[in-house]
């Protein structure tokens, strides 16, 4: 099945935990600390897989965690790091940011790869917070916490060259005769529901690949029937073959149309290089009508041939016109795409605001990511916490905000009391 759009949620692995702990041999009675970091948490990643060609997999798998770190052992040992969770994708896979709809990454090449989260790092043992002062020291870190993020993919089809016109203009038929492709084909409209692809020879060498795209309709740009996602995959294309229905009522007003949607769309599908050509000429009436379609065409500006791709006259010279526009036009990687825009932000800022209880909440990035580090149970750990609020500013901030002896400070899933 088909499937072009899916919804998922990753996590990435959590850190392994640094470990307390002092070496303990006979003869040696102050042996010193020798607690091991943790390893590191499994990454997310996507990469592309080019004999994909349909996201249906998500349909049944709609959660992806990555393996932990494991905890750092004694005598310096380190935790091992988890593998990371390769997550494959066909070719033209967009990678979105659900809840804030930022575009993460627009994956078009075979092998192409993207870290969507990152492990949490593992936790420093306690063999790190030795110094000359402070010989048995009690204090490590936990693993870093793991990122998540709620995922929207969207699949663009790639194409050298795409078939687009009205329901029932013949588009999958002359798909089928140009290339080896079986698409669904019958005497109504909207027969196609998905896109197809197909692969046709130009010559012993050379091949491209043409997208049939369902039938457009007035509104599609908005949304109207399934306009969206049909659109979405005709970015995609270089060259686009205008396929019109000689049996229509209009074709010209069916061209006018098409084209105002793909516009509205998007402003650079209406620059795309169209090869336009009115089809079932094998049919008299059609005959009849194609000097006056001809003339009006030109009328506007527009060249335009005749095909019947049901009889598969004039098939070939219209593929071999729409692969020399094809040679004139740059590939997708010699398009500059736009940079993403992130906004970048410092992971040491923090909020501060009252809680409807009186208490303190504390929010940020750096904070939250080292209480999560924190062996609350040791004191030597506490300290260290205490450092790190100063550090940031945190305690200062807390202090002018006028929070008092015994209040309750939240940051993250911990619950704290103030003291001086």
């Amino acid at each position: 099945m088909f499937i072009d759009q899916a919804e998922i949620y990753i996590r990435s692995g959590k850190g392994g935990n640094g470990m307390i702990h002092f070496r303990r041999e006979k003869y040696i009675p102050r042996g010193g600390p020798d607690g091991g970091d943790g390893g590191k948490g499994g990454d997310i990643i996507f990469e592309v897989k080019p004999t994909l060609n349909t996201l249906a997999a998500f349909r049944h798998r709609r959660r992806y965690i990555a393996d932990d770190g494991k905890g750092g052992g004694r005598n310096n040992r380190y935790g091992k790091s988890a593998d990371d969770l390769v997550i494959l994708i066909p070719p033209g896979t967009l990678i979105y940011d659900a809840d804030t709809d930022e575009l993460l990454g627009d994956l078009t090449d075979s092998g192409q790869q993207l870290i969507v989260c990152e492990g949490g790092r593992g936790g420093r043992g306690n063999t790190h917070f030795k110094n000359s002062r402070l010989q048995t020291p009690r204090t490590a870190e936990k693993g870093e916490p793991p990122a998540e993020k709620n995922l929207r993919l969207e699949l663009k089809l790639i194409a050298d060259i795409g078939l687009i016109g009205v329901p029932n203009a013949g588009k999958s038929t002359l798909l089928a005769a140009l290339t080896n492709a079986q698409p669904k084909i019958a005497s109504y409209p909207f027969t196609t529901l998905v896109p197809n692809l197909g692969v046709a020879a130009v010559d012993e060498y050379e091949s491209v690949v043409l997208a049939d795209i369902p039938g457009l309709i007035e509104g599609a740009s908005e949304g109207i029937g399934l306009g969206h996602e049909f659109l979405r995959h005709v970015q995609r294309t270089r060259v686009l073959i205008h396929l019109l229905d000689g049996m229509s009522d209009d074709p010209i007003a069916d061209f006018s149309q098409i084209n105002t949607e793909l516009s509205l769309f998007d402003p650079h599908l209406g620059e795309k290089t169209q090869i336009i050509a009115l089809n079932k000429m094998d049919q008299p009436e059609v005959q009849e009508r194609w000097l006056e379609i001809k003339a009006e065409m030109e009328k506007r500006g527009h060249q335009i041939m005749s095909i019947s791709a049901l009889a598969r006259t004039d098939i070939r010279k219209l593929l071999l016109k729409a692969v020399e526009k094809l040679a004139e036009t740059p590939s997708l990687e010699e398009v500059a795409a736009l940079p993403v825009y992130r906004v970048e932000t410092d992971p040491n800022e923090f909020e501060i605001n009252r809680e409807m209880d009186g208490g303190w909440r504390i929010t940020g990035i750096a904070i939250e990511r080292a209480a999560a580090m924190t062996y609350w149970e040791h004191y030597g750990s506490i300290r260290r916490f205490q450092k790190i609020m100063n550090t940031l500013g945190i305690a200062k901030a807390l202090n002018k905000a006028g929070v008092k002896f015994g209040d309750t400070v939240y940051i993250g899933e911990y619950e704290l009391e103030w003291q001086e």
